[in-house]
């Protein structure tokens, strides 16, 4: 599927997201996204943050074969479910409601191996995730984070409001680690900021 297709058969999610004040994906990062999967060959996905099924869809759209993802909100699964049935894309899609730090313990403690890991929930859980997260990396697999810069806070020299000081001091701490061995990671200050993450470690 094209990528201009698959958007157009998500407006309507796109204009649910806006009025009810939904996060997906922003249109450049998206797009961005959409390209990466289909250049890299991704063919199985985890992915942190359903919300209403977009990104997700986009990534099925790309070439994903498997998208195994994960949210704590019942009625945004409803409809991310119902989505992705309507799209054709329910029968590569395992969906699993609950706390991603207790998922994916479970999940990597079954054997669960991924070429991609899409990162696009709870920023300030980024760090938390990652020790998790790189033992689900197939060889040559990846983590994609979203929103890593979060509205330009993170490398901002300015104080932050009290409400996103924790995000903010957690996303630092993601991004200082994912820099440096055994680590490798691009940083792209597109839109809100995505980091690509390869574990080079033995």
């Amino acid at each position: 599927m094209e990528y201009s297709e698959i958007i157009n058969k998500l407006e309507d999610s796109r204009s649910y997201a806006k009025t009810y004040y939904v996060p997906i994906i922003r249109e450049e990062s998206s797009k961005y996204l959409f390209d990466f999967i289909k250049n890299n060959n991704i063919k199985s996905v985890l992915e942190i943050g359903t919300a209403i099924g977009y990104s997700g869809s986009i990534m099925l759209a790309a070439g994903v074969e498997k998208l195994v993802t994960i949210d704590k909100n019942a009625e945004y699964l409803v409809l991310a479910k119902n989505n992705f049935e309507n799209l054709g894309f329910g029968e590569k899609v395992d969906v699993y409601e609950g706390d991603a730090k207790n998922v994916i313990v479970d999940l990597k403690e079954k054997g669960f191996k991924f070429d991609m890991i899409f990162l696009d929930g709870a920023k300030g859980q980024y760090i938390r995730y990652l020790p998790t997260l790189t033992e689900m990396l197939e060889k040559d697999g990846v983590i994609f984070a979203d929103n890593v810069l979060l509205h330009g806070m993170v490398e901002s020299g300015e104080k932050v409001p009290h409400k996103k000081r924790s995000m903010v001091v957690n996303l630092r701490k993601y991004l200082e680690v994912i820099d440096k061995y055994p680590y490798s990671t691009e940083l792209i200050r597109l839109e809100d900021g995505i980091a690509i993450t390869k574990y080079i470690g033995e």
